[in-house]
């Protein structure tokens, strides 16, 4: 006889046959009988969040580290719309994150009955802002939903997949569908190239003696193949998103100097570049007036790609890494470089990081001592501000694929439930998260989180008062004093101390050295606040936004 379970009971099931070990979210009135029902399995670990949009980015870092899928669990209505910006920004980062949603009953939902947390087309909302979204109408549906929704949020361009389940199909029985005993998610293989385009690809290569690989987020995985490249003499050189595909010290890793005036200037000397699982995103090329090699070729498994930002004159509709795999097989004792092109990306990295770190001011010895207070494999998590948006984005060294996590959608507060997430995947590795005064306040109840999970994770507090982005946008672009930019922060000592955690107060950059270092040989939680007030204010060179119409 075939055993009944609920729906509910299902998608617990599910999440375990698929491999999920943890799932964040907050339990509530259109959910408890999918958390009652994670709870009895209880193979699946769920995080108690504070907040739907600090679980979303929990799940979000979670699965940036981890590479596998992240989960987490709203309410309805307005428990989902607070998920909305941890979506959002899963979305702009290709993170695989599976969104389960409640809903009201189905005789009620979508009627605007003002019945408890519905508000009209939910599901148009999560559309608007996930990859996709899906309602479970039936019991007898709900598993291939979830199978189909799982795939779609792992297969590239991953993103956020939301499925709205409602209260009464979550109480609702179903016979247990033998799928269950060993799910296959319907992942799409890989889009391999094909020859001819590997062929016209490799001729280019071949012809060219000054090229130049620029690898975004969806070239992540293709370490092995860029250190062949690059060992042929191709140098490299990284989208925020993209960073550690190969160490940072790599004698020809470029990094995220990619956007440096230094680097600009020697891409008037390139002959081709190739541009392999990258968004060549606005926020990093000045919507689109970086000054890149005239010749290019972008290789992405997104069709869509193909002419979004920049213009190519060949286009590789492929697996990033199945295609750099293949180009290296091609090239491999049959090109060399340009004579000295090696000593020329050597000088040039050095001349490159030494001109920013010449705009930091007070602060441009930090990256090294922050740098050298962290162990190499540590996970660097940052929420927006001046610190991330310059030297952490350029000159602090990262080393590996999954170590670099921050708000791809400039988003600020993300920062702290970005590092929960983070630092419970990271299996026993450090996890530094670097946070202004102000994004932190934007999430501060999460910090109760991270009392109750006890992650192994550095809060690192750059506390100046307020929102110091803003201030600077405010300077650069009216005359007069500014508003609205000045804070009144917690103590942090105090709160430390409300949530069980080691603190220290850095009152000069030695301190932040050391006071890091010492954060960082505890087990669990602590906080290092940096009083930038006592080291000096920190004004880089800074250009301001450009707005259309503005001249």
């Amino acid at each position: 006889m075939t055993a009944r379970i609920t729906v509910g009971a299902l998608v617990a099931e599910f999440l375990e046959r698929c491999g999920v070990e943890m799932a964040f979210g907050i339990i509530s009135v259109h959910n408890v009988p999918l958390l009652d029902a994670l709870h009895r399995r209880g193979t699946v670990r769920f995080v108690m969040c504070r907040g739907e949009m600090g679980g979303t980015h929990m799940a979000d870092g979670y699965a940036r580290v981890s590479g596998r899928l992240g989960v987490v669990y709203t309410s309805t209505g307005p428990g989902a719309a607070s998920a909305v910006s941890g979506l959002v920004e899963a979305r702009f980062a290709g993170s695989p994150v599976l969104h389960i949603t409640g809903q009201s009953a189905t005789p009620l939902a979508n009627r605007d009955l003002a019945s408890v947390h519905d508000v009209p087309d939910q599901i148009g909302m999560l559309k608007s802002v996930s990859k996709a979204a899906y309602t479970v109408r039936t019991a007898d549906s709900a598993l291939g939903i979830l199978m189909h929704a799982a795939a779609e949020a792992l297969t590239p361009p991953l993103g956020p997949v939301s499925v709205e389940i409602p209260i009464d199909i979550q109480l609702a029985e179903t016979d247990r569908p033998a799928a269950l005993d060993g799910p296959i998610l319907p992942r799409p293989p890989i889009i391999a190239p094909l020859p001819e385009a590997i062929e016209r690809l490799a001729a280019a290569v071949q012809a060219a003696r000054r090229p130049l690989l620029w690898t975004g987020g969806g070239a992540r995985e293709a370490g092995t193949a860029v250190t062949r490249l690059a060992a042929l003499g191709i140098p490299v050189v990284t989208s925020w998103n993209g960073r550690g595909v190969i160490p940072e010290d790599h004698p020809l890793c470029l990094g995220p100097l990619a956007t440096t005036p230094e680097v600009e200037r020697f891409y008037e000397e390139v002959d081709l570049m190739l541009v392999a699982g990258s968004r060549l995103r606005g926020h990093e090329t000045r919507d689109g007036n970086l000054r890149l090699p005239t010749r290019r070729i972008q290789i992405d498994a997104d069709a869509r790609a193909n002419g979004r930002t920049y213009a190519c004159e060949q286009f590789v509709h492929a697996d990033a890494t199945a295609t750099l795999v293949a180009l290296a097989d091609r090239l491999e004792g049959r090109w060399n470089p340009a004579p000295d092109y090696a000593d020329e990306i050597s000088r040039l990295k050095t001349e490159a990081t030494d001109a920013y770190r010449a705009t930091l001011g007070d602060y441009a010895p930090l990256p090294s001592i922050l740098r050298d207070a962290m162990p190499r494999d540590a996970v660097w998590v940052r929420d927006i501000s001046f610190h991330h948006t310059t030297w952490a984005n350029r000159i602090f060294p990262v080393y590996g694929p999954r170590d670099s996590i921050y708000s791809v959608g400039a988003a600020i507060g993300t920062g702290m439930p970005l590092a929960i997430g983070a630092a419970l995947a990271a299996r026993g590795r450090k996890t530094v998260a670097m946070c202004g005064d102000g994004g932190f306040a934007l999430n501060l109840g999460e910090i109760m989180t991270v009392a109750q999970e006890q992650p192994d994770l550095c809060l690192l507090i750059m506390n100046d008062g307020g929102y110091g982005v803003i201030r600077h946008i405010q300077n650069s672009t009216s005359p007069g004093p500014n508003y609205y930019d000045a804070l009144l922060a917690p103590d942090f000592e105090l709160l430390a101390r409300s949530a069980g955690m080691p603190y220290w107060r850095a009152t000069s950059l030695d301190d932040v050295g050391k006071d890091v270092a010492a954060a960082l040989e505890h087990r669990g939680p602590t906080l290092v606040e940096v009083e930038m007030t006592s080291i000096g204010p920190f004004a880089p060179k800074f250009q301001a936004p450009t707005y259309a119409g503005k001249k």
